[in-house]
């Protein structure tokens, strides 16, 4: 496994560079954004560890780019900031994984190979299916140049459907991803905000994106059906 560590605390990257050579893990280190970027454009590592905090540009911009420039290597993001919205802002960026300092070593390349068994996913910072497009970041959602405004709660069915393009979902992995894990309400819930979608991205439009897949859940698609 090739691993880029981009961290500019020389103390904490030496550690953590012994440790993962001690698992067999090949760890280049990169001390500032610019040089991680550079080396991450390169696509030849399995996995990213990113810091937040770094010289010469943050690691939200260095993610960003990478995502722009179509490198979609799984990242993790190392970093002393702990607040939610960090996390939020990393995972709409088109992070994979986020851990906290200080952390457990263990935990980390346990992480590190979950990602790299998972693979370098396409996962774009704005999700595109046909002509409608979310942005995760700035909770913009669009039809063609048309504008278009839904709750929270929508945009999370909206959004886990489009993550998943094509495939069926089925109403309880949209229950447990856009409400709550242990979520025990009828999975009606869902039917009744799939409705509220179709009234607000479809019909106005002409369209039927959102497709029915009869005793197995819903599916959405990028052309009129």
């Amino acid at each position: 496994m090739r691993v880029l560590l981009v961290e500019d605390e020389q103390t904490l990257a030496r550690a953590v560079r012994r440790g993962l050579d001690a698992e067999g893990m090949l760890t280049d280190v990169a001390a500032t954004g610019p040089a991680g970027l550079e080396l991450g454009l390169s696509g030849t590592y399995d996995v990213v560890i990113l810091d937040i905090m770094l010289p010469g540009r943050n690691g939200y911009d260095v993610c960003r780019d990478l995502r722009a420039a179509g490198v979609w290597t799984p990242v993790l993001f190392l970093s002393a900031k702990d607040g939610e919205y960090d996390e939020v802002d990393a995972f709409d960026l088109g992070a994979d994984d986020y851990l906290t300092k200080p952390f457990s070593f263990p935990v980390l390349v346990a992480r590190l190979r979950a990602l790299v068994r998972r693979g370098g996913i396409e996962r774009p910072a704005v999700l595109r299916v046909g002509d409608l497009t979310l942005d995760p970041a700035t909770r913009e959602v669009r039809r063609g140049e048309v504008r278009i405004s839904l709750s929270p709660r929508e945009f999370g069915v909206l959004q886990h459907l489009m993550r998943h393009r094509g495939m069926v979902v089925s109403k309880l992995d949209i229950l447990q991803s856009v409400w709550d894990l242990h979520h025990d309400g009828s999975d009606n819930l869902v039917e009744v905000y799939v409705g509220y979608l179709r009234r607000k991205i479809d019909a106005p439009f002409g369209r039927r994106s959102i497709e029915t897949v009869r005793g197995a859940g819903y599916r959405l698609v990028g052309e009129e059906r």
